[in-house]
Parts: structure tokens; sequence; C-alpha cells
């Protein structure tokens, strides 16, 4: 399976126009119908939105004159593996590299000895 992620590059796009503060587009967006807090519009452009309203998107690229795929960049992450734990891998840390370093080193565990219960 094919793991797919993106980019989210709003803070380049707001060094590019000119904005470098976030608080500079709260009035824009506001202008657009979209309130949001001060917090919520650092968060926007600071971190990478999990969620993010087709509104906000639209008012972004009215604000910025640009589009979705300048804002947005689907990144390849590669395939996606399945840990079943029936691997025959051996990589180090793994279940099957810790007992091959014990059979190479010799060591066994030392036997038990069963007592019968005392009748005290």
């Amino acid at each position: 399976m094919k793991v797919i992620g993106y980019e989210w590059k709003l803070r380049q796009v707001m060094a590019a126009a000119g904005m470098f503060s976030t608080t500079k587009l709260i009035p824009e967006l506001e202008a657009r119908g979209i309130h949001l807090s001060a917090s919520q519009v650092y968060r926007l452009a600071a971190e990478k939105p999990e969620r993010l309203s087709l509104h906000v998107l639209a008012a972004l690229m009215d604000i910025f004159g640009c589009t979705a795929n300048d804002l947005i960049t689907r990144v390849d992450l590669g395939a996606a593996t399945a840990r079943t734990g029936t691997g025959t891998g051996t990589d180090a840390g793994s279940p099957e590299a810790s007992a091959d370093a014990l059979r190479a080193s010799g060591a066994r565990p030392k036997r038990a000895r069963i007592v019968p219960p005392s009748d005290e």
C-alpha cells in the first residue's frame, strides 16, 4: 500500500507576499467572513493542519492570489509495511537477533530443581 502525505506551505506563501506576522492575516480572513482567534491563525500558519475548511482554503487562496497547489504539496512517503511478527529478518533488536546472540555466546539456562513440599 502506498502512503501519501502532504506539505503545508502557508508560511512560505505568506513570506513571499511580504506577510511575516500571523496577526496581519486575521483582518484579511475576517474581511472574507472567516473568524478565527489569534492562536488558531498562528497554528494554521505554523503547524500542518489535519483538517481544513474549504472556506478557509478559498480565503487563503484569495488573500495571496495563489492556488491550492501553492499551499499544499503532495509528498510520497513510500510503501507501508505491515508488522506481523512473523518475519525472519535479523534486524538489531528483533527477537530473532537476540536469540541468535544468546546461542552464539553459549549461554545456557540453569536447570531447575524441583523439591517436594515439606510436611510442616
